[in-house]
């Protein structure tokens, strides 16, 4: 196949790009050169993809069998991208989210669930937000039709991660010494790894399947003691994992998610967080490697890329919890 990727030099979309050309497909990238260097064997179109002339360029005498979006973020631009490209290339598959879902994290959602109220046309330039996905989907959907895969992503992780919650965790543990445990360690996680998702995606393609996957781990695939404890094997830590419960760190004012990424209480708001029904991707063939074996990965190529000398981030928040803010909860487990 001859395969355009938007995006494709960070995280998911270098996964895509890997796979694709493993699976001896061509690929064309098209991405602003900010994140990461291209890999080797693709045709590299250096562009942005909000100004109207970089995508001119990229279509000039260019067509594809598919389309593989992994940088939308704006409704406005998906919908510039898609409007250029539906006669261009055969499929288009957006890489969208479990946050375009109205009831989502609150409950469980499967496809069947209703997404979050944003229109297709939405000016462009908006906040952060979560109904934005649903907008991008919109603007595919509009332009492309049953010619789209709608992919609702879950929680990813693995190598060359681009947010750090996970690799958070690795460095924190790898530290040794009492590491809080957040919450029940019997709480189940969602997890799924970014070089899975992106063999299934590209399945997909190969057997022209459409419509919406969620996309991400088996509900109870792993537990956040599990995880924790994975960690420690894999970076050879003694770290002594201390349990604190949903009360006392909310008594301490620990920001859920960030603080102590994947931490979520156990309350309604967050009722349904690691509940997404993945039944009809599992059908279609999407396969999870054990979340161990993420770990031990995601370690080595943290080894390989070298010590970290800024904070990992969620947007504009600092993911992890002060080391004097650790302690005082330390001190106050039993």
């Amino acid at each position: 196949m001859n395969i355009l990727i938007l995006g494709g030099s960070s995280f998911l979309g270098r996964a895509y790009v890997s796979d694709a050309l493993a699976r001896g497909h061509r690929v064309t990238t098209f991405n602003r050169g900010v994140t990461g260097p291209d890999q080797a064997g693709v045709e590299a179109v250096r562009g942005d993809r909000t100004v109207p002339e970089d995508l001119a360029r990229l279509v000039e005498g260019r067509t594809w069998d598919a389309v593989v979006d992994t940088s939308g973020q704006q409704p406005h631009a998906v919908a510039a991208a898609a409007r250029l490209l539906r006669d261009r290339a055969g499929h288009y598959s957006l890489v969208s989210s479990v946050h375009a879902f109205a009831d989502w994290p609150g409950r469980p959602v499967d496809e069947t669930s209703a997404t979050l109220d944003c229109p297709a046309d939405t000016p462009p330039d908006q906040p952060p937000a979560n109904a934005l996905k649903a907008g991008c989907e919109r603007a595919v959907t509009e332009y492309f039709g049953e010619r789209s895969t709608l992919l609702n992503c879950g929680l990813l992780i693995g190598p060359h991660e681009n947010v750090g919650r996970l690799l958070w965790w690795l460095e924190r543990v790898a530290r040794g010494g009492r590491v809080v445990l957040p919450g029940n360690p019997d709480r189940a996680l969602q997890l799924i790894d970014a070089r899975d998702f992106a063999a299934f995606g590209l399945g997909l393609l190969e057997d022209g399947r459409t419509g919406r996957y969620i996309t991400t781990g088996p509900a109870g695939g792993t537990t956040m003691g599990a995880m924790l404890r994975a960690c420690a094997e894999a970076t050879g830590s003694d770290a002594e994992f201390v349990p604190v419960g949903d009360d006392a760190l909310l008594a301490a004012e620990v920001t859920p998610w960030t603080e102590l990424p994947l931490w979520t209480p156990d309350q309604p708001d967050w009722a349904g967080i690691w509940q997404a029904g993945t039944a009809r991707a599992r059908a279609a063939g999407l396969h999870s490697r054990p979340v161990g074996e993420t770990v031990r990965d995601t370690w080595a190529w943290i080894g390989r890329r070298g010590p970290r000398t800024t904070p990992y981030m969620q947007g504009s928040t600092p993911l992890g919890i002060a080391e004097e803010k650790e302690q005082k909860l330390l001190a106050g487990a039993v």
